[in-house]
């Protein structure tokens, strides 16, 4: 039996490594950009920081200290100087996608901080695992600029698992959804026709205003914004504003909303605020060729017929009157089932009876008149 060489004995005492292999180890040296690692082994292991991090110019020394036990993977046995090639960063990533598997397959609600805005969406780490969440998935909303996530912790799911691709998905944008959805349903249980809630102006356009009634948008069109006439939705709210509004109607996740509210209708005592026989003053708001309509309060037009304008012959109100004027007429017709008052500046001109009655003066009118004074 031959004798054995020191070195031979010296191998021998050391355990056997294979590439690919677990090892632990005790961290016996640590420089700005490498880790020395004592693994049991007849060689040191080194961790480069690339193979410890995904973060650049890291310093190690602020990371690891001389005694630390480390768990790493060997690349190589002998990287080319006798020593064993180890990472920390490609085991955890391995033991980061076995998290995100299970997370995969039970649908489990992940959190953790943005690490990276990319050019299409955000980049988060578990675990050292990567996941990427497209722009798309992000918000039920759609945001242009991302940059507000950056470090920003959210919550996520993972919604397609490959790591072999490279492709591990995350979708924020599904939970978010789930919770709106649960929250207007808890909302839709407690809205009801008639109610007074407080809301937030969401968006304005040309035909009116959603309202976000705290998770749930209602409208307000412009034709219920006023008693009065509103022209331009625009002029009168603002992005941002908070307003009292009365739920007007619920058809299914639809919302009508309203300022008209019933204690300021300004018919409400019209028999007594327009009684017949009373002079009253307005504001001409239109005209037409049979007679002009003028605001004798918001939402309370009246018909001033050409034929009551004056006893001297009118051809068209616009030949005496216009738009803006103040005049002051007698009320001589009031119905309140249809919303329709008539006026007559002739019945105030000293010792000018009015010649034509209040029937006479109705059916005169044309069938406009009912279309412009009805709310519309």
């Amino acid at each position: 039996m031959s004798e054995l060489t020191f070195e031979q004995m010296l191998d021998e005492s050391f355990k056997t490594i294979r590439n690919g292999e677990v090892v632990d180890g005790t961290v016996i040296d640590v420089k700005p950009d490498e880790i020395i690692l004592n693994i049991g082994y007849k060689a040191d292991g080194i961790i480069t920081r690339s193979e410890y991090t995904n973060e650049s110019n890291v310093d190690l020394t602020a990371m690891v200290s001389v005694g630390d036990e480390m768990t790493a993977k060997v690349l190589k046995v002998n990287d080319g100087e006798g020593q064993v090639l180890l990472t920390y960063k490609r085991l955890a990533a391995e033991k980061g996608n076995e998290r995100l598997k299970e997370a995969y397959e039970n649908r489990e609600v992940l959190k953790a901080p943005v690490a990276q805005i990319l050019g299409g969406g955000l980049s988060v780490v578990i675990e050292e695992a990567r996941v990427f969440i497209p722009a798309s998935l992000v918000s039920d909303t759609y945001e242009k600029d991302l940059s507000k996530y950056q470090d920003k912790e959210i919550e996520f799911v993972i919604s397609e698992f490959n790591p072999r691709r490279n492709r591990v998905i995350g979708d924020r944008r599904q939970l978010l959804v789930a919770a709106r959805a649960e929250k207007q349903k808890e909302l839709f249980e407690k809205l009801q026709i008639g109610d007074t809630v407080e809301g937030t102006v969401k968006n304005v356009t040309d035909f009116g205003a959603f309202i976000d009634l705290g998770g749930v948008d209602g409208l307000l069109h412009i034709s219920e914004m006023s008693w009065g006439r509103v022209e331009n939705p625009k002029k009168v709210f603002q992005v941002g504003d908070t307003v009292k509004v009365l739920i007007k109607d619920i058809n299914d996740t639809k919302i009508a909303l309203s300022l008209k509210f019933p204690e300021t209708n300004p018919w409400a005592n019209a028999s007594e605020d327009y009684a017949v026989g009373t002079s009253i003053t307005g504001r001409v708001a239109r005209m037409t060729d049979f007679g002009a309509f003028v605001e004798l309060a918001p939402g309370v037009d009246a018909l001033l017929h050409v034929s009551q304008i004056s006893r001297a012959h009118v051809d068209k109100p616009s030949d005496v009157l216009s738009v803006g004027q103040e005049i002051t007429a007698k009320i001589v017709d009031l119905n309140e089932a249809e919303k329709k008052i008539s006026l007559s500046m002739k019945a105030l001109e000293p010792d000018t009876p009015v010649q034509e009655s209040v029937e006479e003066v109705v059916e005169d009118a044309p069938e406009t008149y009912e279309e412009t004074t009805t709310e519309e």
